[in-house]
């Protein structure tokens, strides 16, 4: 094939995409208005979805590990979400006023998640890690918060920062300069440069905050010595531990990363998964830091911590439908998270075999359900943190070559592959192994 091909194959595979696409982008700005959406030449837009695929306008048919930025662990469309909209469209989908679901599910995320001795409720990710941050400034009375390099934990000012190198520099235009001053990077499992960062802050660190599987950057996970530290060390010098579980929370198990690593931060942001397929973002944690929250306690301007006032916080939908799934997930605990680990182990290992049998340099990442692609420089290179993820790997290869011709081949992946869901079988992963070859021996052929 010469080297443009797949892109030719992707044209004509989507024209009404394109067209699509052409409309958007005389209305929103680049023709998304969520940017991660973006690819080139141009996204495919999609029609509708069933358990484990999806179509487009096309009618191209995709087995999607996508799913909803990681949120779907049930699939499409599953029958307890549909249930569960029909009792939300009798009621109503948005009050603005307290009622029983919310205490209802706030009161299962206190049974099933370790360290949520109090929950606060809102709409998104994003909202959530920034009033996480703004608990732990509170509550410690210091400024500085440590974030791993690569990490992404929504697009708030005081954390849209050290995203990709230079990590020394805003990530966006209308971000200021001195926000590094407070908001630092740490490398990933790199225990003597993170303990040095620690220690030159540390009569001033008020938290850090990380992903026990590093997201944006290809779903590397913390090596859990590199976490005991962090417990460790934020323990001993009064600061906090935040763990982002808004894409591993009742994705890794029911009790999320603190379940599966056996460590207990003081607070955890979810979303995602407990969702349901709803605007959700959950702040849990140590009742004495969310105390700071409580309306029902008077203090002096300035003493306690503003959290919440979305306008669409707690509504019936996303109070329903998250409860509705989330208490399946305890319901049926033991069959979903084995089946969806399995499956996620079966596809990491068979992608990197794929690549393997076709001479193709590129290796897998992740865990449990979550698996992640690079293609390193260097045969020997091994992933351990998004610092090396940039500097080591070729990073375009992996968000357009490869996005692309493995959609030529039925399959929609980000980050090289993505999330399983209980909906996926064992079909639907030999299928997107098969595809991984496929796609490894064009790449090769058209290397040489």
């Amino acid at each position: 094939m010469p080297q443009k091909d797949y892109i030719n194959r992707y044209l004509d595979r989507t024209p009404g995409s394109k067209r699509l696409f052409e409309r958007a982008q005389k209305v929103m700005p680049g023709g998304v208005s969520h940017r991660q959406r973006y690819f080139p030449p141009y996204p495919f837009f999609m029609k509708e979805a069933a358990g484990s695929k999806i179509w487009d306008v096309d009618g191209n048919e995709y087995i999607d590990l996508w799913m909803g930025h990681f949120a779907l662990i049930l699939g499409h469309k599953p029958a307890i979400v549909k249930a569960a909209l029909g009792e939300v469209a009798d009621l109503g989908t948005h009050w603005g006023i307290l009622h029983e679901y919310e205490v209802q599910f706030a009161e299962l995320i206190q049974q099933t998640v370790p360290c949520a001795e109090k929950i606060v409720l809102g709409v998104s990710g994003t909202e959530a890690t920034m009033h996480a941050v703004r608990l732990a400034r509170g509550f410690t009375k210091r400024r500085v918060i440590l974030k791993v390099a690569g990490g992404w934990h929504g697009a708030n000012n005081e954390l849209l920062w050290a995203m990709r190198s230079p990590f020394d520099k805003p990530e966006s235009a209308g971000v200021i300069q001195e926000i590094g001053k407070y908001t630092k990077p740490i490398v990933l499992n790199d225990l003597e440069s993170t303990q040095k960062t620690i220690y030159e802050v540390k009569e001033d660190l008020a938290a850090i905050i990380i992903e026990p599987v590093v997201g944006a950057a290809g779903l590397i996970p913390a090596d859990k010595g590199y976490l005991q530290m962090l417990r460790h060390e934020t323990s001993k010098l009064g600061a906090l531990l935040l763990f982002d579980e808004i894409i591993t929370g009742y994705r890794l198990a029911l009790g999320g990363a603190q379940e599966v690593y056996g460590i207990t931060p003081d607070l955890v942001t979810l979303g995602k998964v407990c969702g349901g397929g709803t605007n959700l973002g959950v702040i849990a944690g140590r009742g004495n830091i969310l105390s700071l929250c409580d309306p029902t306690i008077k203090r002096e301007k300035g003493e306690s911590v503003v959290v919440g006032g979305g306008t669409f916080s707690c509504s019936p939908l996303s109070m329903i439908v998250g409860y509705k799934v989330v208490e399946y997930l305890r319901s049926h605990a033991k069959e979903v998270y084995a089946r969806i680990g399995q499956l996620g182990q079966k596809l990491r290992e068979g992608m990197a075999d794929a690549f393997q049998r076709e001479g193709i340099v590129g290796k897998t990442t992740g865990m449990g359900s979550l698996c992640g692609v690079y293609f390193p420089y260097k045969p020997e290179t091994v992933v351990k943190s998004p610092t090396q993820m940039y500097q080591l790997t070729d990073v375009d290869k992996l968000d357009c070559e490869f996005r692309i011709r493995m959609l030529n081949h039925g399959v929609f992946v980000v980050h090289g592959a993505g999330a399983v869901s209980f909906a996926h079988n064992a079909e639907d992963i030999e299928r997107v192994i098969a595809a991984t070859e496929e796609v490894a021996l064009e790449m090769r052929t058209d290397a040489s």
